[in-house]
């Protein structure tokens, strides 16, 4: 299948994000016209030259038919293309590839891609399956990822020595980015990480992420476009795969496969790319074994590698393979579902060469991942990635 976004036509020109904060007591609609706003006055631009939008499901916002037509008037944004993607962690990702499609078909001219979510109530899906979750304490993400972990443990060497690597260098980005929830932004060690308490053996609290709000935003256009109007910095998304319901038709799946095993070779073979050609890796980070397991089955490194990749490996900012730089969700804050893209705007300040103290030297490319919902007995529903390469 060829690749439509490999001729670099499609131009990131503008990004921002909130302030992460625990609880802040602000609307979902607040936080988006402020990242909104500040996405806009970046590329020197106003509401009236926005004809497109793409946004997700907040959390609250599930029972919400009219989300984007209420977003947009919140915005005063009078738009001819507007999409709203229901793929949970994944939906901001994969909306940069649905912006492009509609730039590229010239059903809109720029297009404004804007989250924002928070620490409300979140209603459950089909696939959560509450009458066996709940009742055997299974309550949420962290049972599933601690279950998933277990069989992790059981098919390879986990080493927890390599999460709290992880972790450490997380937390470190996190220290020097002033939008990081401030209860994170204080420096942790591997010990730290080993003793945190248990929250579902053997997740850790330090596995996890802090839920939190916030909101984020990024302006895309076309790169002719971005040209005529003088823009000096711009990154190109030149590949993108997606796998939704990946086993699907499994009655009895290995927990530990995830669809990047399919989305990720899918990328880079698109992008014209291998591993080795990606200067940073911002995945989506709701737990650190997530990460370990998009490390393995995108190709950075072998099924069960995941543990002795990361111990030799320097995943600092200055290092052979940054990750998450700006601290991502883990410590960061994870603004619900508006998480999805937290680290793609990070990805993105790296490649404008904006990211200061945790600036990755030369950094030309970057991949960013996305992950959506967790059904039943299943590895989570949706594995996106896309790759940006600075123009």
């Amino acid at each position: 299948m060829d690749n439509p976004l490999i001729n670099k036509d499609i131009a990131i020109i503008g990004y921002a994000e909130t302030k992460i904060m625990r609880r802040s007591g602000r609307s979902i609609y607040a936080m988006c016209a402020e990242a909104a706003s500040k996405a806009l006055a970046y590329a020197g631009i106003g509401t009236t030259d926005i004809n497109g939008m793409a946004t997700n499901l907040p959390t609250g916002e599930a029972g919400n038919n009219f989300w984007s037509n209420y977003l947009g008037d919140h915005l005063g944004l009078a738009t001819e293309w507007t999409q709203t993607t229901d793929l949970g962690g994944a939906s901001m990702t994969a909306n940069v590839a649905r912006a492009a499609s509609a730039l590229q078909g010239g059903y809109c001219d720029m297009v404004l891609s804007v989250t924002a979510d928070g620490t409300g109530r979140r209603d459950d899906q089909r696939s959560y399956r509450s009458e066996f979750r709940n009742p055997t304490g299974i309550q949420g993400p962290p049972g599933a990822f601690g279950l998933l972990m277990t069989r992790y443990m059981h098919q390879y060497d986990l080493k927890f020595e390599a999460l709290g690597k992880l972790a450490v260098a997380q937390r470190n980005g996190a220290v020097v980015n002033d939008n990081a929830v401030e209860q994170m932004r204080k420096p942790i060690t591997v010990d730290d990480y080993l003793t945190s308490r248990m929250i579902s053996t053997p997740l850790r609290l330090l596995d996890s992420v802090m839920p939190c709000d916030g909101g984020n935003a990024l302006v895309i256009t076309t790169t002719e476009r971005a040209k005529k109007m003088g823009v000096k910095k711009m990154v190109h998304p030149v590949a993108y795969s997606e796998m939704v319901n990946f086993n699907v038709r499994e009655q009895t799946p290995d927990v530990t496969e995830t669809g990047f095993s399919v989305s990720g070779p899918k990328a880079l073979d698109r992008a014209g790319m291998s591993a080795d050609d990606i200067d940073m890796f911002h995945p989506y980070d709701d737990f650190l074994i997530a990460e370990m397991l998009q490390l393995e089955q995108i190709g950075f490194c072998g099924r069960g590698e995941g543990s002795d990749f990361l111990l030799s490996t320097d995943i600092s900012p200055t290092g052979g393979l940054p990750i998450n730089t700006g601290g991502g969700q883990i410590s960061a804050g994870q603004p619900g579902l508006a998480g999805g893209q937290l680290n793609l705007v990070e990805a993105v300040r790296q490649l404008f060469g904006e990211a200061g103290e945790r600036q990755v030297p030369n950094a030309a490319t970057g991949m960013v991942t996305g992950i959506g919902v967790i059904p039943y007995v299943r590895n989570w529903g949706t594995s996106t990635v896309l790759i940006l390469e600075r123009g």
